[in-house]
């Protein structure tokens, strides 16, 4: 059960796991409630929208460097450069929705991250078509805690005065 604020409700004094909140998306993913699907069209709209603008941005700046004529061979290490990262950005921030990142890969990629952000945007963007970015590996982590809270507490369920000694 959620509540209003996309938060998952949990009876008081309840224990067991709970499930981890996406951006944007609170813990609507569990059940697909609280206008779930208005704020995935809401992110994909978003995203997409995101990612033409920096597109325009990045045209007003291959534009500056025609006028600088800074020379053919730096315009083309530029346009490559973006190119790549947006590439490996997007590679990187579409695996990241499905395994745990590595800190210190993702320590060391974020400069990479930040010039192929266009990537991300679009990566973003494509995934929320389908579900919220992250939520099938938030749903099979969720799934897996609660499978192990399930079985550890129905071990222990039963008085142990009632249980036979071998």
């Amino acid at each position: 059960m959620s509540d209003d604020t996309g938060t998952q409700a949990t009876p008081a004094g309840s224990t067991g796991p709970r499930p981890e909140p996406i951006r944007f998306f609170g813990t609507t993913w569990v059940e697909h409630d609280n206008g779930y699907a208005a704020r995935r069209t809401a992110v994909a709209v978003g995203s997409l929208t995101a990612a033409a603008a920096s597109c325009l941005v990045l045209r007003l700046a291959y534009q500056g460097l025609q006028i600088a004529a800074i020379g053919g061979f730096v315009t083309l290490l530029m346009v490559a450069m973006f190119a790549i990262c947006s590439a490996m950005a997007f590679r990187h921030t579409w695996d990241g929705f499905t395994r745990r990142p590595d800190p210190d890969r993702q320590a060391s990629l974020r400069g990479l991250l930040t010039i192929g952000f266009v990537g991300s945007l679009l990566a973003y963007f494509f995934r929320s078509l389908t579900e919220a970015p992250g939520e099938r590996l938030h749903r099979q982590e969720y799934e897996e805690a609660r499978k192990q809270y399930e079985k550890r507490t129905t071990r222990r369920s039963g008085n142990p005065r009632n249980r036979r000694r071998a």
